[in-house]
């Protein structure tokens, strides 16, 4: 049973449209304010919200404000009730997040029909959502496992040496073994934290509310965090001789700090993982039309089309599409941690030694 929250300050109107509603068999609630219908729609979250637009305490438009900036209420259908009918009017509360209109004097036919599609469209997006569900349990269910056997394969072939040879091992054999078995388990363990990243990002993807809370994550150094990282991935890789940061401007980018850290950091590794030692890994951040456009450019193989267009299939870890040269979860982490932010990821290859990627955030 679908559950109404009814906010009007006439008493005529706000019990004739729960009649009508009981009628329907719908579950109802009501407020005679708006400051009163925002506590109730938060304690009580329902599945659709009538509201009148000319209340004392608090209006309508005052109450969808509020209710659109909460991640709990951010994506409840709400149907307007006004007296006004003018374009001015109309245009102000679908601004502000309205999904209809009802003009008053409304019929039945009316009202029900605008539940009706509301609620409809609501049911739809329900339903997209539980089968992206589906196929991510699938997914990994079917990957995982076949990722994690490389590096714990190898981690049992250095053991094994080890043991076997232990007695004829020199120590700086033992030691290059123990680099080796420490390689692997950190090849290991971020393969297991990048599939939990990836499942907590599609899980998230599916709920509009924790997705519409992203929107107001921001981050006001991002230059600081592109210096650390950059840096950090140079000296792991030997190759801070190869790192040269042309220009890298400061502002402050709606993205929640530690995904902007994760973007960068999974770039940036990309971007010398995939170029020989001795050849540039060049970073730029500026700010134009009010975004802010990370590039990373490297001088290693590239990609095709065809592989740049792969990592848009998000919920299909297929080993002959991460596991392709450039191509890896991280990326496609990167990709859909920026679009969950309202950014963008872009790739160009333009020559057949060159790849930079341009990440684009809204400040």
């Amino acid at each position: 049973m679908n559950k109404i929250l009814v906010i009007e300050d006439e008493q005529l109107v706000r019990e004739n449209i729960l009649e009508r509603l009981q009628a329907e068999d719908f579950d109802t609630i009501s407020a005679t304010n708006g400051l009163v219908g925002v506590q109730m729609a938060r304690a009580h979250r329902p599945d659709l919200i009538i509201c009148d637009v000319m209340m004392p305490e608090l209006d309508g438009h005052g109450v969808l404000m509020a209710l659109r900036q909460d991640p709990i209420t951010a994506t409840t259908p709400f149907i307007f009730l006004t007296a006004k009918a003018d374009k001015v009017d109309l245009r102000q509360g679908m601004e502000l997040g309205a999904d209809d209109y009802l003009t008053k004097p409304f019929t039945k036919a009316e009202l029900l029909g605008a539940i009706a599609a509301r609620l409809k469209i609501k049911a739809v997006l329900t339903q997209q959502s539980e089968q992206k569900l589906t196929e991510l349990r699938k997914s990994i269910t079917h990957a995982l496992p076949q990722e994690l056997l490389s590096p714990l394969m190898e981690v049992f072939s250095f053991t094994q040496t080890l043991i076997e040879d232990c007695t004829s091992l020199k120590p700086h054999e033992i030691l290059e073994t123990a680099q080796d078995i420490n390689n692997a388990a950190v090849h290991l363990q971020r393969v297991v934290e990048n599939f939990i990243m990836y499942a907590q990002i599609e899980l998230l993807a599916t709920n509009s509310e924790e997705v519409k809370a992203l929107s107001y994550c921001h981050t006001h150094d991002p230059s600081a965090i592109i210096a650390e990282l950059t840096t950090q991935k140079a000296k792991q890789y030997r190759r801070k001789a190869d790192l040269i940061i042309e220009e890298v401007v400061d502002t402050t980018v709606w993205i929640a700090r530690q995904d902007l850290k994760k973007v960068v950091e999974e770039l940036i590794d990309n971007a010398f993982k995939f170029s020989e030692a001795g050849t540039p890994v060049h970073i730029k951040a500026t700010q134009s039309d009010e975004h802010y456009r990370l590039w990373i450019t490297n001088y290693g193989p590239t990609m095709t089309p065809e592989q740049v267009n792969s990592i848009g299939a998000y919920t299909r870890f297929e080993r002959k599409v991460y596991e392709q040269q450039g191509l890896g979860l991280g990326l496609v982490i990167a990709k859909r941690l920026t679009e969950l932010h309202s950014g963008q990821l872009t790739i160009q290859s333009p020559s057949d030694s060159q790849t930079t990627v341009c990440v684009a955030l809204r400040c």
